[in-house]
């Protein structure tokens, strides 16, 4: 399979989460709760750090920013969605495409950012 030029995504978590990336050995997202009909990676880094800090601190007690590359040509099928201001982005990938997602990762998960 020729793969494009990955692009680079971010994702704030809580320490749940976390860990359950950390038993996929830092290669794959965990499948979506039935609550959650939808992953949110994020399109910039800002962003992933004012949620981490500001939502996960408060509602978990830390919050973590991963940043992961996916298979550019692939991330294309997710339309851009705009939840907010102007840089506040967000690829919407349905709970059920996940496991496509993460075949199309490039190299590992990493954090990038903690907050307590």
């Amino acid at each position: 399979m020729t793969r494009s030029r990955p692009t680079t995504l971010w994702r704030p978590t809580g320490p749940g989460e976390l860990e359950l990336v950390r038993e996929l050995d830092w290669r794959a997202w965990p499948p979506r709760l039935p609550e959650q009909p939808i992953f949110h990676p994020v399109l910039n880094e800002d962003y992933a750090i004012r949620i981490a800090r500001d939502w996960n601190v408060r509602h978990d007690g830390a919050g973590f920013v991963t940043r992961f590359e996916v298979d550019a040509d692939f991330a294309r099928r997710y339309p851009v969605r705009q939840a907010g201001g102007e840089t506040i982005l967000e690829l919407w990938v349905p709970a059920e495409e996940l496991p496509e997602f993460n075949a199309h990762l490039v190299g590992r998960i990493e954090v990038v950012h903690e907050f307590r």
